[in-house]
């Protein structure tokens, strides 16, 4: 006698009632890019079809959207006017982000925003913090990282999203933070951050490329499976909040891995060369582009990831409405 698992599958109500992971709307994040100006701007990026620059007036509207199609949260990524070596821009209380923050707020007090704690967005060499004898200086980093992390607190920032990936950055912002009486501040910390090649076309949006070099010496190898594990449980005794898996598709392992050592949530970000990729092959009409789209947000959540963040939010959004 062999078992007959295909009566289980035998009409779509019965594989309904039996499907044992679920994709919901509160399960998306979406990332949103800010640029500083005084005039109306969305520009939208070639190589990410849907994605945009956006001044703060559009960047309400497409917020607006996001609420209406239910979805809870945004991740913010500034794009200043003026860069330098420090990234001073990040440093002062007309920040991008936290000027745009205290917009969002005021229009969508229940969103929650989420700000992404880097300098390589302000950095005129693009790299994520004080460049010392050609290499990042690891602790003089993490001091501008905290003044950075306190001023978008100050600003309303719901989380704290660090992404730098510097020894030592969850517990100093914490430290920082609760000096500050900001007890209740989460940290989503970008625990496991692969120096990936599927970050290109990010960089066209957040103009962020490395003026030189690569991230190689502070982003991880994507080789090293006990690193990464390493790298995410030392940011949980550091006091992070919520841990993240960045990319997605290609590192299903470690997410899996990380979530059988941690039961804190778990984000994963869909970077952009995924959704690039996938946008062109729905272009091309190479694939079933919204049932593709659904079988591999399942698959995150499948693997592991309690949130995604995605480029693809809105269209899973509405797809689940639909459905």
């Amino acid at each position: 006698m062999f078992k007959r698992l295909r009566r289980l599958r035998s009409s779509e109500n019965l594989r309904a009632m039996l499907r044992e992971t679920h994709l919901n709307i509160d399960d998306f994040i979406a990332p949103l890019f800010v640029i500083e100006s005084d005039s109306y701007i969305k520009n939208e990026i070639s190589s990410m079809p849907g994605v945009y620059q956006m001044s703060i007036e559009p960047l309400l509207k497409e917020c607006e959207e996001l609420v209406g199609l239910g979805i809870k949260a945004v991740l913010l990524f500034g794009i200043p006017k003026n860069k330098d070596a420090t990234g001073s821009h990040a440093l002062n209380k007309d920040h991008i982000v936290a000027k745009a923050t205290k917009e969002v707020k005021k229009r969508f007090k229940d969103l929650i925003v989420i700000a992404d704690l880097c300098f390589c967005e302000y950095t005129d060499h693009g790299h994520c913090g004080i460049l010392e004898n050609a290499s990042v200086s690891n602790d003089k980093t993490l001091e501008i990282l905290n003044l950075q992390g306190l001023i978008l607190a100050e600003s309303g920032v719901d989380i704290l999203a660090p992404s730098n990936m510097m020894d030592g950055n969850v517990l100093s912002l914490r430290k920082t933070l609760e000096r500050a009486g900001y007890f209740y501040t989460p940290i989503m910390s970008y625990s496991t951050k692969f120096a990936s090649s599927y970050y290109g076309p990010f960089r066209d949006v957040a103009n962020s490329a490395p003026s030189f070099g690569d991230r190689k010496s502070y982003q991880m190898d994507y080789a090293n499976k006990k690193e990464a594990l390493l790298e995410s449980l030392e940011d949980e005794k550091q006091g992070a909040d919520i841990l993240m898996v960045k990319p997605a598709l290609a590192y299903l392992d470690i997410v899996k891995e990380i979530r059988d050592h941690t039961l804190l949530p778990l984000a994963l970000y869909n970077v952009s060369g995924e959704y690039a990729m996938l946008k062109l092959a729905q272009k091309h009409n190479l694939i079933n582009y919204e049932s593709v789209l659904l079988e591999t947000m399942t698959c995150f959540k499948r693997a592991g990831a309690d949130m995604i963040i995605s480029y693809h939010a809105k269209e899973v959004a509405n797809l689940l409405q639909r459905n």
